[in-house]
């Protein structure tokens, strides 16, 4: 019997795999810079914990940025866009979309200043005065990924419908 090899490159660059991992990867982010926040929150002494949790953040948010630009330039434009802009909800892409392709660019800066801020202790943090203020770029950078999350469904919810509206 003859077995074709699994072409896992081409089930990774898939559209649902794309959109899953870059979901996935945003939850892995967004939830390790609430982890964070609680770390710092609780002024606990573990640099160690401070440091996986902001690495985690790090990495998520740095994935889900790849990941979703690549599916941006693969699929989002040249098959998406153009359902959602004839579809009952084009203001999905003028608002949503827009905001996502401006925002998105902190994404990645505001998550290398945190996984800096984060190799402090806690000693170092209050003597720095930058407890709090690593405190306010965790809710930050958690409500920016939440937002995106927001967005991106708003985006596919107008995809779905833009569908629907072609096939009637």
């Amino acid at each position: 019997m003859y077995s074709k090899g699994v072409d896992i490159v081409s089930i990774l660059a898939s559209k649902p795999v794309l959109i899953g991992l870059h979901l996935g990867f945003a939850i892995l982010g967004i939830d390790a810079f609430l982890w964070l926040l609680g770390e710092v929150v609780a002024n606990a002494g573990s640099a160690t914990r401070r440091l996986v949790a902001a690495s985690l953040g790090l990495v998520g948010y740095v994935a889900t940025w790849l990941i979703g630009g690549y599916y941006y330039v693969t699929y989002y434009g040249k098959l998406v866009k153009p359902i959602i802009l004839s579809g009952s909800a084009p203001w999905a892409h003028a608002v949503s979309m827009e905001a996502k392709e401006h925002i998105f660019l902190f994404a990645v800066p505001l998550a290398i200043t945190i996984f800096l801020l984060a190799r402090y202790n806690a000693a170092e943090l209050d003597m720095l005065g930058l407890r709090k203020s690593l405190m306010r770029l965790c809710v930050i950078a958690a409500g920016i990924g939440l937002s995106f999350g927001a967005m991106g469904f708003i985006i596919s919810a107008a995809a779905r419908f833009g569908v629907t509206n072609v096939i009637q």
